[in-house]
């Protein structure tokens, strides 16, 4: 059954990388001949290994960790010509590409999974030379869960992203931006921008609940009202799934994307990390990857 890596995060999800290696591993064992188990140390670890895997005709790259080191290992297979098929044990704060390909959030019924999982087109987005597998967020909100510290994280878990959240739209703080799409273009000003590949955003999975992992297209939502009591009647319409309905709330889907922004120093938050600034480019690369998904 070929030969397949396994990429650990040993800090993600208070350290329970290191507690279940050595299980992933043994679960692997029973599906390919030959099971590699590399930790990563520092950033781009895990884009470096998967880099190096698909170069030697590995079969599979699973990824332990969060997000984060999800959209490392993304990054290290999607420019190569052979592309190994990508699996993962989500050990992070919210771990939204799980959610939205029902992969179990318990990291035991995740490696269980693995060991029958069937293969699933998952398409991709691409920013200039990096991609992305879920979500990218523009605006003062996104400014203020980029602020979110790992400790807090590690205490609070997506409560912090949440609470951050409030207090942007406390604070009113609108940006101006120019959005380009295939339809069309929009400006003017908003608080949040969001383009997602997925359903689930910030691990809230009805955010955009006519989102599929295979369907070439980004599905973009504008919030154009910042402030509580606007956040108090968007976050029922999340809940039912009808966000894209909400006063104050702008919907589309579309295959490419170019967004601008008045402040050249707003970063972009890539798959819940911090990102390049504006202008940004973005395509999606439809049904790019073969993603391992319980069968």
């Amino acid at each position: 059954m070929g030969k397949a890596l396994l990429i650990v995060n040993p800090s993600s999800g208070k350290e329970k990388g290191k507690v279940y290696k050595d299980r992933a591993h043994q679960a692997l064992l029973k599906r390919f001949d030959e099971v590699e188990v590399k930790e990563t140390q520092k950033g781009g670890d895990a884009t470096e290994f998967a880099h190096e895997a698909a170069d030697n005709g590995y079969e599979a790259v699973i990824a332990m960790g969060g997000d984060g080191t999800l959209n490392e290992v993304i990054n290290g297979i999607a420019e190569k010509p052979h592309r190994p098929a990508f699996g993962f044990i989500p050990l992070g704060t919210v771990n939204d590409l799980a959610r939205s390909l029902g992969v179990p959030l318990r990291p035991d019924r995740a490696i269980k999974a693995l060991e029958t999982a069937r293969k699933r087109p998952m398409d991709i987005g691409k920013i200039g030379d990096t991609y992305f597998m879920n979500v990218l967020a523009a605006g003062m909100i996104a400014e203020a869960v980029d602020k979110v510290s790992v400790e807090q994280k590690t205490k609070f878990g997506s409560v912090a992203y949440f609470a951050e959240g409030l207090k942007a739209f406390a604070r009113h703080e609108l940006l101006e931006f120019e959005v380009k799409h295939d339809d069309g273009e929009w400006d003017g000003k908003a608080g949040l921008v969001i383009a997602s590949l997925t359903n689930s955003v910030g691990g809230m999975e009805q955010w955009a609940p006519e989102a599929e992992v295979d369907d070439g297209l980004i599905h973009v939502f504008i919030l154009t009202k910042l402030g509580l009591i606007d956040a108090a009647k968007i976050l029922p319409q999340i809940a039912l799934g009808t966000l894209k309905k909400a006063d104050g709330v702008m919907y589309f889907s579309t295959t490419k994307l170019d967004i601008s922004c008045t402040d050249p120093d707003v970063k972009v938050n890539v798959d819940g990390d911090p990102g390049d600034t504006f202008p940004i480019q973005i395509e999606v690369l439809r049904e790019h990857l073969d993603v391992l998904v319980p069968s």
